[in-house]
């Protein structure tokens, strides 16, 4: 799985990960975190999601980081607003009204760039990775937070000999592998949702179900 396969998702517009509206656990889980609605919220692997158009709702400021321009320019077009323009060295910073994206690689974040945060909103990234990508995220994204950071997870988990990916099956039990070393970890949702997605039933998925889990980074 490489960049390029990414940003040829985008520009062929295969973005079926992409939801029009704000995403119900979002809605349902966030006070879970409990955090003041003044926070700033980190939105890894963002690309032109609406659920940071909820959390700005919020009263939050959000973060973004993005590697596809074009889900980028995407995000502030559809949403009306024009956004001002600075780069750094390793990014191209957009904003507009509390919300921020950066446009470069999320690996090349630095504890800096995420000092101010108190929350990760994290639903379509560590899923859009494979095994071992997903290993590297979560040990760079531990390093990177500020300690005593809540974040909310919303994963999938299938058979993975059922279907190739993304996005990918990952599972409780990963999840705890990837994450157990420098976080709490609590599972606050766990739904079978095979029946309200025909599109993975079609394609042989015997079993889909989406875990929702709180995780907090240890001090």
């Amino acid at each position: 799985m490489t960049k390029e396969y990414w940003l040829d998702r985008w520009k062929r517009c295969e973005i079926g990960f992409h939801q029009d509206q704000f995403n119900p656990y979002l809605m349902k889980y966030w006070s879970r975190l409990q955090i003041p609605d003044n926070s700033s919220v980190f939105v890894p692997l963002c690309g032109k999601s609406r659920d940071m158009i909820w959390l700005q709702n919020r009263g939050h400021s959000v973060l973004g980081v993005e590697f596809s321009r074009l889900a980028v320019a995407a995000f502030f077009q559809e949403n009306s607003v024009t956004p001002s323009q600075q780069t750094s060295q390793r990014f191209e910073h957009y904003a507009s009204g509390g919300i921020e994206i950066l446009l470069g690689d999320f690996f090349d974040l630095h504890k800096t760039h995420l000092e101010n945060v108190r929350a990760v909103y994290d639903r379509a990234s560590l899923v859009a990775l494979p095994p071992d990508t997903r290993k590297r995220y979560a040990v760079h994204m531990m390093h990177i937070l500020p300690p005593a950071t809540p974040i909310l997870l919303v994963g999938f988990d299938y058979p993975q000999s059922e279907m190739q990916g993304p996005p990918y099956a990952v599972s409780m039990e990963e999840i705890d592998i990837l994450y157990r070393d420098r976080a709490e970890i609590n599972l606050i949702g766990q739904i079978n949702v095979l029946e309200e997605n025909p599109r993975f039933k079609q394609l042989g998925l015997s079993r889909l179900q989406e875990n929702i889990v709180l995780l907090t980074t240890r001090l």
